[in-house]
């Protein structure tokens, strides 16, 4: 047993430690760190370097990684902007998931790729699944969690691990069609069950139960209780029959309403992102190179089909529900991929003799490479929409899209403060700016935003605002100034060349996302660039030196010094 426990350590400690390496790699060479983890999991793992002594037992620990992710989503996951997206999250993913099925099934069925019809249709449910955790992770790399497409995607992820749980009842039934609908009704009755029982918790037992726990006082009792919440009801949605990721999510929204939910994610954090590495290593232990080889060409097909397939799918129905191309196209391919979850469905299926030894290998690489470019895509996805949107033989037809769906200004306007996006910062901006008396015409993308700018009668532009139609409304050329307070930075870096472009002399303040931008930003012709959290530190140095007695001229001269030339002491080293 001793050996057995250092057996396990030692594996643990060679799947970390070749993470951090090729995290470090990945990020020296400016590529997302998860092709780090999928990288040194290959090299480690079984068709590598073969250094562990048991792989299994480390892809059962990276179970964790998974439950954790979803745990933290689901803390973090606000009821109230799920609202903005909820058409999308639940109609949209639902036909998302009965498009790809359907397909899918016909057309393996058609070109007898499947054996028969239950065949087909185990296929279509495992390439309707996309990855959450792939995507969680780029996004929150890239701090686009918070943007529309960002929510969008979650929403629609989340709403496919929902269905996991019911695809997971219903596939012993495809071997028997006839037990079909009864199946459906089973995991349905269960799933609506849990539910029930989860929001009765949520709402009179798990507050209680935590409050009671932080008054201890003790770190180490909240982070155990925690933990045992966040795996207990994923142990629980396990046994129904449902996944493991669906409860984990579900326990995150149990606390997510609570004054502690702060202070929990906090607790988590660690150990989701210590986890999560170890979840991706994983799924690089699973690409077996010699599979690749003597299927390339099949294995290539796939990838292109699936990730096309999926792309063009997912496109017309964020079209469908009144989103921009932009948006469209970020979101058709950021989940075009086939989800980790897939290989759940996938082994589910060769043990129920669903598929063969040989179509199961197939869904392992043809899945594990899906999700290593996924992270690439995502890079690019921006960039891509830009030019989608000035193709020629698109324009004309995505025009009606990128214009404003509805614009209140008035006709006079002039001498006014354009401000992009009415987020927490924008909201700011634009009351200091009323209270001044400067007149404001706001852009925003987000129909709860709009509704906000309607009912305090402030002139708005509900669109994109690095669309030009859109800039086209706004009256640059008559404005003083433009504030950019995106949350997404590709679409500031876009607006600021676009609004430059109209109005080459207008004074344009722009948030900056992280230090590398700042000197970007700058560059473009952006007259100011400020970083909020460095701002917020001046800020509490400047408290902070008021409480200790420095005078006001002293603290002005220390402030003024840090923030000399465009923030030049927090822009990283060349």
């Amino acid at each position: 047993m001793a050996a057995e426990g250092h057996s396990l350590i030692l594996d643990f400690t060679k799947v970390l430690g070749a993470s951090a390496l090729g995290g470090y790699i990945a990020n020296k060479l400016r590529q997302p760190v998860l092709l780090g983890y999928l990288a040194s999991g290959f090299i480690v793992g079984p068709f590598g370097l073969k250094l562990l002594n048991d792989a299994n037992l480390i892809n059962s620990l990276a179970e964790f990684g998974v439950a954790f992710l979803l745990f933290a989503l689901g803390v973090e996951f606000s009821l109230t902007e799920l609202k903005r997206v909820k058409d999308i999250a639940i109609t949209g993913s639902l036909l998302q998931i009965g498009l790809t099925t359907s397909l899918v099934t016909l057309i393996t069925v058609i070109f007898g790729l499947a054996s028969g019809l239950p065949q087909g249709i185990f296929l279509g449910t495992v390439f309707s699944l996309s990855s959450t955790a792939v995507v969680l992770k780029t996004l929150t790399e890239k701090g686009e969690t918070y943007t529309l497409h960002g929510q969008i995607m979650l929403a629609i992820l989340i709403v496919q691990d929902l269905a996991l749980g019911v695809m997971l009842a219903i596939l012993p039934a495809l071997k028997q069609p006839e037990n079909l609908a009864s199946a459906l009704l089973l995991a349905l009755a269960k799933v609506i069950g849990f539910g029930a029982i989860a929001f009765i918790f949520s709402r009179w037992i798990i507050p209680r139960l935590i409050r009671n726990v932080a008054e201890t006082q003790s770190d180490e009792l909240f982070l155990l209780t925690i933990i045992a919440l966040c795996l207990g009801v994923a142990l629980i949605t396990a046994a129904l029959g449902l996944s493991i990721e669906m409860g984990a999510f579900v326990a995150g929204l149990m606390i997510s309403e609570i004054d502690y939910a702060d202070h929990a994610l906090a607790k988590v954090l660690p150990l989701r992102d210590t986890f999560a590495s170890l979840f991706f290593a994983s799924i690089g232990m699973l690409i077996n190179p010699n599979i690749l080889i003597d299927n390339f060409a099949i294995i290539l097909v796939l990838v292109t089909l699936v990730m096309i397939g999926k792309a063009v799918i997912v496109f017309p129905i964020v079209l469908k529900f009144g989103y921009s191309v932009k948006t469209a196209v970020i979101t058709a391919l950021g989940i075009n991929q086939i989800g980790e979850f897939s290989f759940v469905l996938a082994l589910t299926g060769k043990n129920l003799e669903l598929i063969s030894q040989d179509t199961y290998l197939l869904l392992l690489g043809t899945t594990a490479i899906t999700l290593i470019i996924t992270p690439i895509l995502l890079e690019r996805a921006p960039n891509l929409a830009n030019q989608l949107t000035k193709t020629t033989f698109f324009t004309k037809y995505l025009q009606r899209f990128e214009a404003p769906k509805s614009l209140s200004i008035p006709e006079s306007i002039n001498s006014h403060v354009v401000v992009a996006g009415y987020g927490r910062v924008g909201q700011v901006v634009v009351k200091i700016l009323q209270s001044q008396g400067y007149p404001v015409i706001v852009m925003d993308n987000s129909e709860p935003a709009i509704q906000r700018l309607r009912n305090r009668k402030i002139p708005y532009l509900f669109g994109d605002a690095d669309s030009e139609l859109v800039l086209d409304k706004a009256h640059l050329e008559k404005a003083k100034a433009l504030v950019i307070a995106l949350p997404d930075p590709a679409s500031a870096r876009m607006l600021l060349e676009r609004a430059l472009s109209i109005a080459p002399k207008l004074d344009i303040i722009v948030r900056s996302h992280s230090d590398r931008e700042i000197d970007v930003l700058t560059q473009m012709g952006a007259k100011e660039v400020v970083q909020p959290e460095f701002e917020a530190a001046l800020e509490l140095g400047s408290h902070l030196l008021k409480t200790l007695g420095a005078p006001e001229t002293q603290i002005r001269t220390v402030i003024g010094e840090i923030r000399i030339d465009k923030y030049m002491s927090i822009r990283p080293y060349k």
